[in-house]
């Protein structure tokens, strides 16, 4: 099976793993809504979805017109990075129970979560999307999709960043 093949399956799970996200997202949003969350920051959560979407079509899109040839060790390195992403996020799903999803909803007189990868960063969801938005694409030498994505994702950060710590400091 060719190099091409074998990333498109990759961008593939991923997708999957993001649709699974998603499922709990989804429920898990509508159970803080339920119990009086009130969501902030809803103005840039359409440009996040347009943004996560197109760093996994770019990825594709970018090896499969571009054609760049996967560099061994840095395909290597890049999935075990990948890989570790995943791990992070999950860890932090679990971590945050019933509170997480992908948008800004802070329930009135739910604890702040300090366990977990909680414990030693303040967003570590955050990382994962990083580290992982760097290192997909570059399983397969996509440095364009990993450079584009990466700038305007620190752009997206700043601003969510801002409009959770906001929704973050009304708990306290």
């Amino acid at each position: 099976m060719n190099g091409q093949v074998l990333f498109t399956a990759l961008v593939l799970a991923v997708g999957l793993e993001r649709a699974a996200e998603l499922v709990v997202s989804h429920r898990n949003a509508a159970s803080s809504l339920a119990r009086g969350g009130v969501e902030s920051g809803r103005g840039h959560y359409p440009f996040m979805v347009v943004l996560h979407t197109g760093l996994l079509a770019g990825a594709l899109v970018e090896v499969w017109v571009r054609r760049p040839e996967a560099v061994p060790v840095l395909a290597w390195t890049m999935l075990v990075l990948v890989a570790a992403a995943q791990a992070l996020r999950w860890w932090c799903i679990a971590t945050l129970g019933r509170q997480w999803n992908t948008r800004v909803i802070v329930v009135p007189g739910a604890p702040r979560v300090t366990g977990g990868p909680y414990r030693r960063l303040p967003h570590p969801n955050y990382v994962a999307v990083v580290v992982e938005g760097l290192a997909l694409p570059l399983v397969h030498s996509a440095w364009v999709t990993a450079v584009v994505f990466t700038v305007l994702n620190g752009f997206l950060l700043a601003t969510r960043i801002r409009a959770e710590d906001a929704a973050l400091a009304r708990l306290a």
